[in-house]
């Protein structure tokens, strides 16, 4: 069953049980989903695009999140960490930070970086081989650590 079904069927079961903040966030995904599918030349919905869809969406609330606390709204950031909680239920798992620096680990001896200035030659793989799976902004972090110990 793919993301789609899978998300139809939650907004059923969101809306039996009247839970409005999920069902709202079901049918935000549902919408991108949509508009992807009409957008898109190919019309099958590869698991990779899922899961861009989902980054995207789970982006937009982080940054949403971070703009109402600095605005001291408290209840909108808290509305959109129920919203953000609800995406993340579909995202693949997050690794942490020490799974994440043992992939980079490698990647930088599989790429010969030698210090700071090869964080481009490690950032390319290392966010090809953890999209989904881990946040770019502590990719980031962990390749600059790594490579400023050398």
């Amino acid at each position: 069953m793919g993301l789609s079904e899978v998300i139809v069927e939650q907004i059923k079961v969101a809306m039996k049980n009247g839970d409005k903040v999920r069902l709202e966030t079901l049918r935000s995904l549902r919408a991108a989903i949509l508009e992807f599918e009409t957008a898109a030349v190919q019309k099958e919905f590869t698991a990779e695009e899922e899961v861009k869809l989902l980054l995207s969406a789970s982006k937009k609330r982080k940054d949403a999140i971070e703009m109402y606390v600095n605005a001291n709204r408290s209840d909108l950031a808290e509305k959109e960490q129920l919203e953000l909680a609800i995406i993340q239920e579909f995202l693949p798992k997050q690794l942490d930070r020490s799974e994440i620096s043992a992939i980079i680990s490698q990647i930088i001896v599989d790429v010969n970086a030698e210090g700071i200035k090869d964080k481009g030659k490690v950032m390319g793989p290392a966010m090809k081989q953890l999209r989904g799976k881990a946040d770019g902004t502590l990719v980031q972090e962990i390749v600059a650590e790594l490579l400023e110990s050398f």
